[in-house]
């Protein structure tokens, strides 16, 4: 079964959601019903299970300090459905740690909070991490 063999060689690689392993067998020329019927099947063998690629994702991702708008928006861009995404999110370590951590590394600045923006965190978030920082108090 060919598609079986496209589908376990990317796997054997990475991670995919239903939608990613279904766009690399479309590009290996898989006929859509036969990708259908290797989708479900690696699901039933829990070979593919997109709670446990969400929070994988997600972890990498804040790992590398994103904050949960910018996770959300590429958990979303993986295809991943609302109520998965949403459980993958309140698995991680709260943003705000998050955020705090970047600042003690990179110190409380301009500059930094315009980082975080950028890395998707919450102005809200970014806001109170600022004012809890210690170096704030010294400012």
């Amino acid at each position: 079964m060919r598609a079986l063999d496209v589908a376990t060689k990317a796997l054997a690689r990475r991670d995919f959601s239903e939608r990613g392993l279904r766009e690399r067998l479309a590009q290996a020329g898989v006929d859509p019903a036969e990708s259908d019927r290797v989708v479900e099947r690696l699901r039933y063998e829990g070979v593919l299970d997109e709670s446990r690629f969400a929070t994988n994702r997600a972890n990498t991702l804040a790992g590398r300090g994103k904050g949960d708008a910018a996770i959300r928006f590429d958990l979303e861009a993986q295809g991943l459905p609302g109520e998965v995404i949403e459980a993958a999110l309140a698995e991680l370590e709260p943003e705000r740690v998050r955020a705090e951590r970047i600042l003690i590394r990179r110190g409380v600045s301009p500059a930094t909070a315009r980082l975080l923006a950028g890395r998707g965190f919450d102005p809200e978030v970014v806001e109170a991490a600022i004012a809890s920082s210690p170096a704030a108090a010294l400012g």
